[in-house]
């Protein structure tokens, strides 16, 4: 059976087929505004180029940034009613209070404090109020409010009043679909709560987007089941997809990492994912991304569910090269994007690119060289020498210890980068232009567990991380993953000196192979 990654970018919707570990076509075709058309064009250009049948076509894995988009954009959001369970406590923070206030209109700021909520030990604040949220559900009706998201303190120890609260929503105002915080963030009440919301206010174009999908590989004549990917590296089934989008924020530069590392082999490394705009730059741990060990700033707003320690830096293909008021030569952050095509000198247009300059010096040949000859040789190199610094101040800023690592070059732009930055080896892979499907093609299932134990009572912090190993591989087996394919990829705990009763945060976190993915 083959295996088809599809990444679906800003710009570019990338495909490639695999068998097994083998790589046998990558396409790239332009993004469409209707998702599908750019898809099938992809898709149909891997098959094609492949050479196969597509009815011997097993799983389709799908990497997309539609609803980050939604989110930095603020368009396609429903509105939704934040029940927080807590008070007394917790009222001087509201839901939504550190929310811009552009985005707090779009998805209603519409806050509720209910009494509720749990210590960190489980024992009650203070009991449900069960006729407030009778109450809140009467306003949700009449509002025509289209989502509900329940976040209660310390519910991540105890999640029973979330249910409970849930219940009730759901008795009082059948079909309205109902976010519970714990199936989405960590330990931290306002991000926990923020990612909550988030998350209802994407659940109607979560449904219009898998549907897409699935009208788009229906269309293709593909009838094998499909994936999405999560920021994690991991996948998710397309129905979970409609119940959580926001766990697929950030899986774009989260692909682009897991392909580097199944191309090259390398599980230790810097990886540089070179576009067309920006390059997203992050370090690969035991051949996933390292985690971001902080809030993670989504549109503005701070959450704490799982996201890539990656960040941006405005330089790609199509960056602008030109020389400032004091005659420096500069390159980006303005870009030409997916224009490149059209506007690069290589191509016949008027704009000198950092593709250009690469064409210019010798160093890549894309489309036309005769047409970058006369660029000043002295200019190209100082322009090379811009590309290479803002590259290597990228890597520095990437790198944990001093050890040298490799760089992994990826994505249709790495032919900026050159053979060496500093003392680091540049790889640059067989495939490296699709790597990001490649990454979506090869993903994996995972299960997590994020909790607070209080080490008491004969209770050791051996037995919880084991209790907690058990319970992530739990879930990873129920989503999926096959039992003797799974392995921890995260093990980690911090005592919490300010909590009482020899308080531990433990989280672990386990990846295994899609059932018939690892034959």
């Amino acid at each position: 059976m083959y295996r088809l990654g599809i990444d679906v970018g800003g710009t570019n919707t990338d495909a490639v087929v695999m068998e097994g570990n083998k790589v046998l076509s990558g396409v790239k075709a332009a993004t469409t505004e209707d998702v599908t058309s750019g898809v099938i064009e992809a898709l149909e250009g891997a098959i094609g180029k492949a050479g196969i049948d597509r009815a011997k076509i097993g799983n389709v894995m799908i990497g997309t940034t539609h609803f980050t988009n939604a989110v930095i954009e603020r368009r396609h959001l429903n509105k939704v009613a934040a029940i927080r369970l807590g008070l007394p406590a917790t009222a001087c923070l509201p839901p939504m209070v550190d929310w811009p206030e552009g985005l707090k209109g779009v998805v209603g700021n519409l806050g509720y404090l209910v009494k509720g909520g749990y210590e960190f030990d489980g024992r009650e604040i203070s009991p449900l109020d069960e006729a407030e949220i009778a109450r809140i559900a009467g306003e949700i009706r009449d509002n025509d409010i289209k989502a509900a998201a329940i976040t209660c303190v310390f519910a991540p120890i105890n999640d029973t009043m979330e249910k409970q609260a849930k219940a009730l929503i759901e008795k009082h105002c059948p079909g309205l679909p109902v976010v519970l915080s714990t199936d989405i963030g960590r330990i931290g009440l306002l991000e926990r709560e923020s990612a909550a919301i988030m998350n209802a206010s994407l659940l109607s174009l979560a449904d219009r987007t898998v549907s897409a999908f699935a009208q788009a590989l229906a269309d293709a004549g593909l009838t094998c089941p499909f994936f999405i990917t999560q920021n994690d590296g991991t996948l998710m089934a397309a129905d979970t997809v409609r119940n959580f989008p926001v766990l697929t924020f950030a899986s774009g530069p989260t692909n682009s990492m897991r392909g580097a590392a199944f191309l090259t082999g390398v599980r230790e490394a810097i990886v540089v994912d070179i576009g067309g705009t920006t390059s997203d730059v992050g370090s690969l741990h035991l051949g996933f991304p390292r985690q971001a060990a902080t809030v993670v700033d989504v549109g503005g707003v701070r959450t704490n569910f799982r996201m890539p320690d990656v960040f941006s830096i405005g330089l790609g293909g199509g960056s602008l090269v030109r020389k400032d008021h004091t005659s420096k030569v500069t390159v980006g952050p303005q870009s030409t994007g997916y224009r490149i095509t059209k506007e690069a000198k290589v191509f016949g247009g008027e704009t000198l690119t950092a593709t250009d300059i690469a064409v210019a010096l010798g160093k890549a040949s894309v489309g036309d060289a005769e047409k970058v000859k006369d660029v000043d040789p002295t200019f190209a190199k100082a322009a090379e020498a811009e590309i290479i610094a803002l590259l290597e101040n990228a890597v520095e800023r990437s790198r944990m210890s001093p050890e040298p690592i490799p760089v992994i070059a990826v994505g249709g732009g790495s032919i900026l980068m050159p053979d060496r930055l500093g003392d680091l080896e540049v790889i640059r892979p067989e495939n490296f232009a699709v790597a990001n499907a490649v990454g979506a093609a090869i993903a994996q299932i995972s299960g997590e567990v994020d909790r607070v134990y209080a080490l008491e009572n004969g209770l050791t912090r051996e037995l919880c991380l084991a209790e907690a190993e058990k319970e992530a591989t739990e879930k990873a087996i129920s989503a999926g993953a096959v039992a003797d394919t799974i392995e921890v990829i995260e093990r980690e705990d911090v005592p919490l000196a300010y909590l009482p009763g020899n308080a531990t945060r433990i989280h672990v976190k386990v990846v295994g192979e899609m059932g018939g993915m690892n034959a």
